[in-house]
């Protein structure tokens, strides 16, 4: 063990996680080095997630009786013992080398957030599934923003930035919308794997998720207009593969039917309630 104080503060909300949240604490293996203050909040729980989590060493568990993503992380922020801060979810993996070089990056004059490339676990996932990403991956701004990634790091002048941020329902959206483009770095470096549903109800189910953050974030006024897909941008991608046709007309099937289930969702207000993808995060 180091007698270096750790390099960064990791904040893992959890609400119900047990069957996944020990591959993310054996990845990041918060004993080995010292380099990391971990966080685990466990929020409304039913299951063992704050056992599982506790019998790793080196992580601190909090548990709060609300189940509220948004309260685990304020509560996050109030446990940090260290200026530079990751937020990461329970359900994606990243190791401790991998989250370091995010550090790293943060330390770079004028970079205030940082996150990993993205390593989509296709394994079991239905075809249309796969699909659906196939595309997505592809959108500009899924490629240069810190969403959609699990994993956001940000500095200490970062950390202020984000304290003007309302709470929101799509928390990595409006992190990295707070920055500009020059203030945010993806490292291609660091990687974090990231499992996708292994179902299209699962699917659709985030997608509602995300389109009702979507409003809420636009509401609020904190989207940029190069985060929004346009109809050209999709008929771009027309002439990249033969199949790229079929592949757009499920990713635009699928959008619709999560934005129409979204508006009724953002007409009775409810921006709180968390549509959770459980396919993922099974064995």
């Amino acid at each position: 063990m180091t007698s270096e104080p750790p390099a960064v503060s990791v904040l893992i909300p959890a609400h119900n996680e047990a069957s996944g949240i020990g591959r993310l604490l054996q990845a990041l293996a918060p004993d080995s080095s010292g380099a990391l203050d971990v966080v685990v909040v466990c929020n409304g729980c039913t299951d063992d997630t704050a056992a599982v989590a506790g019998e790793f060493l080196g992580v601190r568990v909090v548990e709060l009786s609300e189940a509220s993503k948004q309260a685990a992380l304020a509560e996050g922020d109030r446990q940090a013992r260290c200026a530079v801060r990751a937020y990461v979810d329970a359900d994606v993996t990243i190791d401790q080398q991998d989250l370091l070089g995010l550090v790293r990056a943060v330390a770079d004059e004028g970079v205030l957030a940082a996150a990993p490339s993205r390593v989509l676990d296709r394994r079991e996932v239905p075809l249309l599934v796969s699909w659906y990403y196939d595309v997505w991956e592809r959108l500009p701004q899924v490629g240069a923003g810190l969403f959609g990634r699990g994993v956001v790091v940000v500095s200490a002048e970062g950390y202020h930035r984000l304290r003007s941020v309302p709470p929101v329902l799509s928390d990595d959206l409006a992190m990295s919308e707070v920055f500009a483009p020059h203030e945010r770095r993806v490292v291609e470096g660091s990687q974090v794997s990231i499992r996708l549903p292994r179902t299209m109800r699962d699917l659709v189910r985030r997608r509602i998720r995300v389109a009702t953050g979507v409003v809420e974030v636009d509401r609020l006024e904190l989207r940029n207009a190069a985060s929004r897909t346009s109809p050209r941008v999709l008929l771009g991608m027309l002439p990249s593969s033969p199949a790229m046709p079929a592949k757009l007309a499920v990713f635009a099937a699928v959008t619709l039917v999560a934005r129409w289930q979204a508006r009724k969702r953002v007409k009775a207000g409810d921006f709180h309630t968390w549509l959770r993808d459980q396919s993922s995060r099974a064995g």
